[in-house]
């Protein structure tokens, strides 16, 4: 067992209990905060895959900017202070089977299916963020120049939409 293997089980872990506990919680914060776990954990996923680019990427866009979002519109709106289900009920337990036998099987699919042996080694060397501006940059470029429009027509949009029209006399 190597420390990869272990860092990629915690991590797992992580990311799976976090999912679950992001649908099982009644409270909105609770539910935020364990978003944000997953989302932390499966940039570390992305890290431990060799895409550095990737991961930051998903710290800064997931785990940052949306859970901070997230809990912005929590503080915003009214919320009822009292949780909804006081004990477990029946459908939390007939969850808690249901995702234990679904990791069950891909456990064991997991370790009963023959993975082929990489036939090339991956470079080290190569930067990620370098070659993804490459690709953006030369093949990508008009998608990229049309997504960018797109940002901003739908920003524009929506500040139309969200400006208060004063009435008139």
């Amino acid at each position: 067992m190597s420390g990869e293997f272990i860092a990629f089980f915690i991590l797992s872990l992580l990311t799976i209990g976090g999912a679950v506990f992001m649908i099982s919680f009644t409270r909105v914060v609770h539910m935020v905060i364990s978003l944000g776990v997953t989302f932390i954990s499966i940039a570390g996923l992305f890290v431990l895959l060799g895409a550095e680019f990737v991961g930051v990427s998903q710290i800064l866009v997931y785990s940052g900017a949306i859970s901070i979002l997230m809990l912005f519109g929590i503080m915003l709106t009214k919320h009822d202070a009292k949780d909804e289900g006081a004990g477990p009920s029946w459908k939390n337990r007939f969850a808690l089977v249901f995702v234990a036998i679904v990791f069950g099987l891909i456990f064991w699919g997991i370790q009963n299916t023959p993975w082929a042996e990489p036939t090339q080694p991956v470079p080290s060397a190569v930067s990620n963020a370098k070659e993804i501006g490459i690709e953006v940059f030369t093949k990508y470029v008009i998608p990229f120049e049309l997504l960018s429009v797109l940002l901003l027509v739908s920003l524009v949009g929506a500040i139309i939409m969200a400006k208060k029209e004063e009435d008139k006399p």
